[in-house]
């Protein structure tokens, strides 16, 4: 009996999909929840009131990862136009402004493009929604370091590793695989890292320029890498790098209320 149409397509487009770049995300849910939570404990009574009027009852934390969920959507805004927003490309020994955007844009532009629809006074309310949750996210994604990829392995999503056994990437092991090792909840996570932060490390670290955000995480991604041939990754991966993931997270919260503190600040004067 012949095959029906839509059984005859399985296979090829399975085979596609294959061929498809893998998407590229940062943190999982948790840590990206975990870096507005942090945000939102440090916003001023001024952006607090402007969060709360683009987003009513939804939290930032709610709000962190709709970019990421929205990537499955089949219309070419999400799958084409808004894929390049995650993350940033700095060659070895480049900074970011030196290489600057690609044509298609990339994190940087798309922030700057959200902010000015967050400051913009005539923005309709869903694209201020829009503009918030995305700025919240991007903020997040430059804090992973494999966000900051040097060009040749698609952020490390090309690295085949194991992480305790199981067959992965090292970008995966970033996004999601260090912090959910924790096994904490999002909530248990902020708690716990919010309290480690000093007013001068808060002081500190409160810098809204990405290009600052880049250059730390182009840095710390050329000493994430295992050593060639250290592919099995456990215990010892995890005891020297989950305090670098757990400061991303730590200073990607206090800079994403930095920047929103700066963005409202400037809204509507």
């Amino acid at each position: 009996m012949p095959a029906s149409p839509s059984r005859a397509l399985v296979a090829p487009l399975a085979a596609l999909a294959a061929l498809l770049p893998a998407p590229a995300l940062a943190w999982g849910k948790t840590g990206h929840r975990v870096v507005a939570q942090i945000a939102d404990a440090r916003l001023t009574p001024r952006a607090h009131r402007a969060v709360k009027a683009i987003l009513g009852v939804e939290t930032l934390a709610e709000a962190s990862n709709w970019p990421d969920t929205m990537r499955s959507d089949p219309a070419p805004f999400w799958q084409r136009e808004s894929t390049p927003w995650h993350y940033v490309t700095v060659p070895p020994g480049k900074r970011y402004a030196e290489v600057g955007a690609p044509p298609e844009g990339d994190a940087v532009t798309a922030l700057t493009r959200f902010g000015a629809t967050l400051r913009d006074p005539r923005a309709s309310l869903a694209d201020r929604q829009r503009a918030l949750r995305f700025v919240v996210h991007i903020v997040g994604d430059l804090h992973q370091p494999l966000h900051a990829g040097d060009g040749s392995d698609r952020g490390g999503n090309d690295r085949k590793v194991t992480f305790f056994g199981r067959a992965t990437n090292l970008h995966s092991v970033w996004d999601s695989a260090l912090v959910d090792d924790e096994q904490l909840s999002f909530t248990e996570m902020t708690a716990w890292l919010s309290a480690r932060v000093t007013p001068v490390q808060a002081r500190d670290w409160a810098v809204t320029d990405p290009r600052v955000w880049i250059a730390e995480s182009s840095a710390l991604r050329d000493r994430v890498y295992p050593a060639a041939g250290e592919d099995a990754l456990s215990y010892r991966y995890v005891y020297e790098n989950t305090p670098r993931m757990e400061l991303q997270l730590e200073k990607g919260g206090v800079r994403l209320a930095a920047y929103l503190n700066e963005l409202f600040a400037a809204r509507r004067r």
